[in-house]
């Protein structure tokens, strides 16, 4: 895999981890100018609202009743965004289609090892922590891949 795939690949790990923090990281790379598809929202209120929305998920992923990353709604909405967002980050000589590919292959692989390194039920103290340490992931592999992610030219 070369370097440029790697922003497309590891939003799609986000995606898998934290569905609405790859959201907020492409908000975020839309608004700085980093991402390829002209049409995301760029503006401060598709931010703060990606932002919140990617805040509230992170809270409900704790609550007991949050249904599974892995039944099919959820997971067809994860690679969807993954897609989206590999393409979005692709960096310079990545087609969009390799983009594509790469961030679907990384929202299948965030999905499951995401929710392997869970393990156990949101009941359970042990979870909560797993659950803040995916947060922190997430959210810190995020910036790391908008601050990265190369000025290519829009599409």
């Amino acid at each position: 895999m070369t370097a440029h795939l790697w922003p497309s690949f590891g939003l799609g790990v986000v995606t898998g981890m934290r569905s609405m923090t790859a959201v907020a990281a492409l908000s975020w790379a839309a608004s700085l100018g980093r991402a390829r598809l002209a049409w995301l929202p760029a503006g401060a209120e598709a931010r703060g609202l990606a932002t919140l929305a990617a805040l509230a998920e992170m809270a409900g992923d704790k609550m007991p009743f949050a249904p599974d990353r892995r039944i099919a709604p959820s997971f067809i909405l994860r690679l969807g965004l993954g897609a989206v967002g590999g393409a979005a980050l692709a960096g310079p000589g990545v087609s969009s289609t390799t983009g594509t590919l790469a961030g679907l292959t990384g929202a299948v692989l965030g999905t499951l090892l995401g929710r392997a390194a869970r393990g156990g039920t949101t009941r359970s103290g042990g979870d909560w922590a797993r659950a803040l340490g995916e947060d922190m992931l997430a959210a810190g592999l995020a910036v790391a891949l908008v601050r990265s992610a190369g000025r290519p030219g829009r599409l």
